[in-house]
């Protein structure tokens, strides 16, 4: 089969290799479709992968087309979304239900090979078999749009709220629509790419703006997203945030940045989407003040958190989930 292999930092080529046969509890897939996520180019830059080469592609979706004799719960010709993320099931974490917290953590398309072929073996435990009316290549957003979910679990957004976007890519996008299903009462969108600011106007955004400082809201937003991971939009974003409003950190940025000064008080701690590991960093202002307080609110990366220089220890406590 064809596929797409990162061989080494920087150098990435398709290639032919060898069908994959399923294991004991495995099927094989025919990929339908394969999105390209910003940890595929963490992973080709060098700095996520525990080693290479390795076939990326964490979010896809296809037709069972192969399966171990003992695999239960699927069958040849199944249309299915896959559950990237791989546990052991047996260490702590995992038995008290922390599966995101995996002492022994894999992933498909990270750890063992992913959806950049034209096959990919995995788990039979990790296909969820698609409904009629969900076109196969479509639903490899399933896995992106988990984590923009999970985000909004973690929020306990309130009704409305006046809600800052930076970034209209995919995950802002679906940052959009959900706040738009949990009833915000204004939902903005900052980028620096006018094609995208188009997008988003058309899927019903309030203003879609180059620049935060377009925007009129002198008490600030109630509910601030990054969905970037741009350092400058961050700290930007850190200052838009209403008096007892909320940061959500969605994106994943190259360092980490500073925390607002004189923090008084952090959110608790919850884990990571059950479906991808992209870390929330929230913080809260108390009522009469600007918003203070820091709190990774959790992240499923093998090495804690996905900001470099975090170490495991930072995820270890007081959690909930991503």
């Amino acid at each position: 089969m064809r596929a797409a292999v990162i061989k080494s930092p920087g150098e990435v080529a398709v290639e032919t290799v060898d069908d994959p046969t399923p294991a004991s509890g495995e099927v094989v897939v025919e990929v339908a479709a394969c999105g390209l996520c910003g940890t595929d180019l963490h992973i080709l830059e060098g700095e996520f992968a525990p080693s290479l080469p390795v076939i990326p592609g964490h979010e896809f979706a296809g037709q069972v087309v192969a399966r171990d004799a003992n695999t239960l719960g699927v069958s040849e010709g199944d249309r299915v979304a896959v559950d990237p993320s791989l546990y052991c099931h047996q260490c702590h974490y995992c038995r008290i239900g922390h599966n995101n917290l995996c002492q022994r953590w894999g992933a498909i398309g990270v750890t063992v090979s992913g959806g950049a072929a034209q096959y990919v073996a995995v788990p039979a435990a990790n296909c969820v078999r698609l409904p009629d009316h969900i076109e196969t290549a479509d639903a490899t957003l399933i896995e992106p749009l988990s984590c923009a979910v999970r985000g909004y679990d973690v929020l306990r957004s309130q009704l409305g709220s006046h809600v800052l976007i930076y970034g209209a890519g995919t995950m802002g996008l679906m940052m959009l629509e959900l706040a738009k299903r949990v009833g915000a009462v204004s939902v903005d969108l900052v980028d620096v790419n006018p094609d995208r600011l188009v997008v988003a106007r058309q899927l019903g955004s309030s203003n879609a703006v180059t620049s935060a400082d377009q925007l009129e809201r002198p008490f600030g937003w109630e509910l601030v997203v990054d969905a970037t991971g741009n350092e400058r939009a961050i700290q930007d974003g850190l200052g838009r945030v209403a008096p007892a409003g909320t940061f959500l950190q969605f994106g994943w940025p190259p360092t980490r940045p500073e925390p607002p000064s004189s923090p008084t008080r952090s959110t608790t701690r919850r884990s990571p989407s059950p479906a991808r590991w992209p870390c929330y960093t929230a913080m809260r202002g108390p009522p009469n003040c600007s918003p203070r307080g820091y709190s990774t609110r959790g992240c499923s990366s093998p090495t804690g958190c996905h900001w470099r220089g975090t170490q495991k220890r930072s995820t270890r406590s007081g959690r909930g989930r991503d």
